[in-house]
């Protein structure tokens, strides 16, 4: 595994979180896209987006969540020239560790319908399948 540092983010990381998200998360709605969602977090419960950084290039970030009673992670990405290197694995661990020291009792998370690499992936972590069918309703 490369020399990886997780750290939270800060706003002069949007250009770079930006570009990442673009290239592994290329068909999100616009909604969806850093520009939109990380300044909208940041107001609303900040201190809970992280970015992993190698020789001072982000290479990974990860959103987290908590209402109070579940939590929830976000926009687990990696740069493809830096997967499959345990830079995810420690994403979701900072983050599940933060959601903890919280008070979450349990963290959820979406995954897309057919990508099962990503499924198993998380199954290695400790995530389960549950019997669950996802709804959402755009609202504005």
């Amino acid at each position: 595994m490369i020399n990886v540092r997780i750290r939270p983010y800060i706003e002069a990381d949007l250009p770079a979180v930006t570009a990442l998200w673009d290239i592994v998360f290329p068909d999100d709605a616009t909604r969806n896209r850093a520009p939109a969602a990380i300044p909208q977090k940041q107001d609303f419960q900040p201190g809970l987006i992280f970015v992993a950084e190698t020789d001072g290039q982000i290479v990974g970030t990860t959103m987290a969540g908590y209402d109070g009673h579940r939590g929830w992670l976000y926009g687990v990405a990696v740069h493809p020239d830096h997967q499959r290197q345990g830079i995810a694995t420690e994403l979701v661990n900072h983050a599940v560790a933060k959601l903890r020291s919280l008070g979450c009792l349990k963290v959820n998370l979406q995954v897309r319908e057919g990508n099962e690499s990503v499924t198993a992936f998380y199954e290695s972590l400790g995530f389960e399948v549950e019997p669950r069918v996802s709804m959402g309703k755009l609202v504005s």
